[in-house]
């Protein structure tokens, strides 16, 4: 059996190999609420022999929403379409993860296709929250400066998503702590100009992520797993580097968390973001293996060989398939076809096999 099929478990979760669905936002929601195209999405991709099924950015508020189409689970009412979800996930032998996420000054923006720029106040958008006033884009509405009444309403924002989280079914929560949204914003010294408790030097800037985590490890099972989404770096001058990374990460792991999802950029748009197979690849390592936590490689893997030696090389636990995963629901499946793993298919499609 190759790596990329052997079994992982985390806690209590066994997960069937080492393929994960990563979290890509779907801008189909309607006010906040699922619809039959994320039922379709996340259930092909189980369907398709994938491991872990990450939900996407799932916002933890109204104003924490990127797009007005991004999926929310702020409301007790938004719990039942979920459940449908995770149910079939589940039903087809994977488990159903949910990212939970926050866009900070990067909210109130048009969905990929409608151009992704941000929806003025005047033209029917919202107010965006920061830790400074700093706008993401020059002609950007600059975000609201968050008050500490203002973070504590993040930090239980964040604990009553997970708690509805759980009662969706979901076995895996992945804090979005990455990209440039509102949690990242904190962690970086070029968003971050507070001189508060949450600003000013790495302990204080790192200061809200580990609140939400001990926030919401009060109401999520400890059998479950946590993991936490990062960017290592910002690829600009002065931002959050590689180094306060791994320091961040080792805190993490003392709190509990069990994976990192190593990412990076999406914090600034200047960021020059050297893109190439596997680009990303050394910041699971690093965090690996000078953490010992486990991580998730990310970025630019797309094919069976590429992930194994990542895994038979130890430089990441799980590999997270994005736009891959896009092209092809069925990835997994396929890919077992070319390392000759004998895998289960859904009994429908055997005739296929």
């Amino acid at each position: 059996m190759s790596k990329l099929f052997s079994p992982l478990i985390i806690k209590d979760i066994k997960l069937r190999n080492r393929v994960v669905i990563s979290p890509m936002c779907q801008y189909s929601a309607i006010n906040g609420f699922a619809t039959d195209w994320h039922l379709v999405h996340y259930g092909s991709r189980a369907v398709g022999g994938a491991s872990l099924i990450i939900q996407e950015a799932t916002a933890v508020s109204a104003e924490g929403r990127i797009s007005p189409e991004d999926l929310g689970l702020y409301q007790d009412e938004q719990i039942e379409k979920l459940q449908r979800i995770t149910s079939f996930i589940h039903q087809q032998g994977a488990v159903a993860g949910i990212q939970l996420a926050h866009a900070g000054r990067k909210a109130s923006c048009a969905s990929a296709w409608n151009g992704g720029k941000q929806i003025s106040t005047l033209e029917g958008g919202w107010a965006t929250v920061a830790p400074s006033e700093l706008a993401f884009n020059p002609d950007d509405e600059a975000p609201q400066a968050l008050d500490m009444a203002g973070i504590q309403k993040v930090i239980n924002d964040f604990k009553l998503a997970a708690q509805r989280a759980l009662q969706a079914g979901y076995k895996v929560i992945e804090i979005h702590a990455a990209h440039g949204y509102l949690v990242h914003q904190f962690l970086s010294p070029l968003s971050n100009l507070r001189t508060d408790s949450y600003g000013g030097r790495f302990e204080n800037r790192i200061r809200l992520l580990l609140d939400i985590v001990k926030s919401i490890k009060t109401v999520w099972p400890q059998n479950l797993p946590l993991f936490v989404r990062i960017s290592a770096t910002d690829w600009a001058e002065g931002g959050w580097n590689l180094t306060e990374a791994i320091q961040l990460s080792a805190l993490l792991k003392a709190e509990g968390v069990d994976l990192i999802d190593c990412s990076s950029g999406g914090l600034v748009n200047y960021a020059k973001i050297p893109l190439a197979p596997g680009y990303q690849v050394g910041f699971a390592e690093r965090i690996k293996k000078e953490t010992g936590l486990l991580t998730g490689a990310v970025g630019l893997i797309t094919d069976a060989p590429q992930a194994e030696n990542i895994l038979l090389n130890e430089q990441a636990d799980l590999i997270i398939i994005g736009r891959a995963s896009l092209r092809d629901p069925y990835f997994s499946l396929h890919t077992a076809q070319t390392t000759g793993d004998n895998v289960e298919w859904p009994l429908p499609y055997l005739r296929a096999k």
